[in-house]
């Protein structure tokens, strides 16, 4: 089934818009689903992208938006199982050897985030599915804390369904103009890296300046030594 545009919009064909045009050409609701899962797995992959053109299908009849809710969703548990599986592999143990081996970090920074997660990890995974890229980083702390399975993949359907509506929705309504959605969120999840980023360089600035303070102070604590 091939999508049926108009001259203002022309179906992608190159990049990732046009890989995920062609899955939803060829497989219909399972290739959105299979290209969500994907881009829970590889967060360079956009839902901004991925998502409204999925409701732009749906609303060209290429496949039903109720369809296009269902897979989507079912892909986005899907890639967040893996994640989550991953990070129960991983384990705690595993996770404090190599916590312990990282510069410039604190097995008690871990120790913090562990407890902070033990007691808003519920909001923190059905909130966090709503945020872009940390909606997939999410599930492999879950995964480590070793969250009920059944609880995580419940607060993910839930959480997922609310952000892929939201997106493929508005490819729905928008139609031709469907990408004008990733420009909006492309904006938001710019701005969210760009906190994060701002976040780890303020805490590296932090770290640096400590070590610092505690050499100076271990200096002064030496005994001066005549020769």
């Amino acid at each position: 089934m091939h999508l049926v545009t108009s001259a203002a919009a022309a179906e992608p064909t190159t990049g990732i818009a046009g890989w995920a045009a062609h899955l939803v050409d060829v497989l219909g609701g399972p290739g959105a689903g299979l290209a969500i899962a994907l881009e829970n797995l590889f967060p360079p992959l956009p839902s901004e992208v991925i998502l409204p053109l999925t409701g732009f299908a749906a609303g060209q009849g290429a496949i039903s938006l109720a369809s296009a809710l269902f897979w989507t969703t079912l892909g986005s548990v899907v890639g967040a199982a893996v994640l989550y599986w991953i990070g129960r592999v991983i384990g705690r143990d595993r996770m404090y050897a190599l916590w312990g081996r990282l510069p410039l970090v604190k097995v008690s920074d871990l120790e913090k985030t562990e407890a902070w997660f033990q007691r808003h990890g519920t909001k923190a995974v059905l909130l966090g599915r709503m945020v872009p890229i940390f909606r997939s980083l999410i599930s492999i702390p879950a995964g480590v804390e070793r969250m009920p399975l059944p609880v995580f993949l419940s607060l993910t359907a839930v959480g997922s369904l609310v952000w892929n509506s939201v997106l493929v929705l508005a490819g729905y309504w928008l139609g031709d103009q469907w990408d004008l959605v990733e420009t909006y969120v492309g904006v938001i999840s710019k701005v969210v890296l760009g906190a994060a980023l701002v976040a780890l360089v303020a805490y590296l600035v932090v770290r640096l300046r400590g070590r610092g303070r505690h050499r100076d102070r271990d200096r002064e604590r030496r005994p001066n030594v005549p020769r």
